[in-house]
């Protein structure tokens, strides 16, 4: 399915020193706000206070978060969990902290604000849960990266998986690097929408190294930027369908998914826009520069053996 179809090919390796400069100063910048502002972790990462409360009827959060923030409790995090009336409250980790006694708190609070809460449970979750947290998700970033490079090298090429895996990298850095700089806290919510965007940008790389391959055998004469130039200039079409449906459902999250999905369509919204970028103006020029040719595709034909080129008696 095509909504159009450009007949002549853009000359995107052209311009791929200028768009792998400023790839390099987004990263460079994203990497240096990561290090020396660092992400602003929520609860679950840092521990902290976990309330359990239940309504009669469906909860208001916003009317929960309100009477929160003006009880002077920040950073608190508000979602429902099973189902529509029961809530979870997630406090941050604060010195001498009782457990108890800010359950009462927080009770006398919603009393007041949204009325009709029933506590269910308080419990303390302690930092060094967060810290297991963080390692495991770490595990899984790098389970993911070595899986991604291994499949393409396997399905392609060597230069394939090492330019996607770079491209990849570069989105991720970037969505880290924004969180960092406007600290937008960083969640389990978040972490999962950061392994989506890598695998959802490696998908956009797939399409266009398959097309690149599928170029180089079916289409001989052509050099290698222009069998790159040629790939993505025909996946256009299936790339604007693909991303803009996509982008639609993750913007209905971020208008209609209230304060929970917030955060994690924010990251959702970053990695695709970046993936895109990455995919076809980061990865494809560094899989040319790698020296991806033809021949890497083409298996030479095998001579017969015995065969005399002056000819044979039959």
């Amino acid at each position: 399915m095509e909504f159009f179809r450009i007949k002549k090919d853009i000359p995107f390796m052209h311009y791929a020193p200028v768009f792998n400069v400023i790839s390099l100063i987004t990263f460079i910048l994203a990497a240096f706000f990561l290090f020396h502002r660092g992400l602003h972790l929520s609860v679950e990462f840092t521990g902290g206070t976990l309330i359990e409360v239940s309504y009669e009827q469906a909860a208001d959060l916003e009317k929960i978060r309100t009477g929160m923030t003006r009880a002077g409790y920040n950073d608190v995090a508000v979602q429902n969990f099973g189902s529509s009336r029961d809530v979870m409250i997630r406090l941050p980790l604060k010195e001498e902290q009782n457990s108890a006694k800010m359950g009462e708190e927080v009770m006398k609070t919603l009393n007041a604000e949204a009325p009709g809460a029933t506590l269910q449970r308080v419990e303390f979750v302690g930092p060094q849960v967060g810290r297991e947290l963080a390692e495991s998700g770490a595990m899984a970033l790098l389970v993911v990266v070595i899986g991604i490079v291994s499949y393409l090298a396997f399905r392609f090429e060597w230069r394939f998986s090492v330019a996607a895996i770079v491209a990849n990298l570069h989105d991720i850095i970037i969505i880290l690097g924004c969180f960092a700089f406007f600290q937008w806290e960083f969640s389990l919510s978040v972490l999962a929408a950061v392994l989506a965007v890598l695998g959802y940008s490696v998908n956009e790389s797939v399409i266009v190294f398959d097309r690149v391959r599928e170029t180089f055998t079916k289409v001989r004469g052509l050099t290698t930027p222009q069998a790159i130039n040629h790939a993505i200039t025909s996946t256009i079409s299936r790339t604007v369908i693909t991303h803009g449906s996509t982008q639609a459902m993750v913007l209905s999250m971020f208008i209609f998914g209230g304060e929970t999905l917030h955060n994690f369509s924010l990251a959702l919204t970053i990695g695709i826009c970046f993936g895109i970028y990455s995919s076809v103006l980061v990865a494809s020029p560094l899989a040319m520069w790698l020296g991806v040719k033809r021949e890497h595709f083409i298996k030479p034909k095998k001579g017969i053996e015995g065969a005399n080129s002056e000819g044979a008696v039959v």
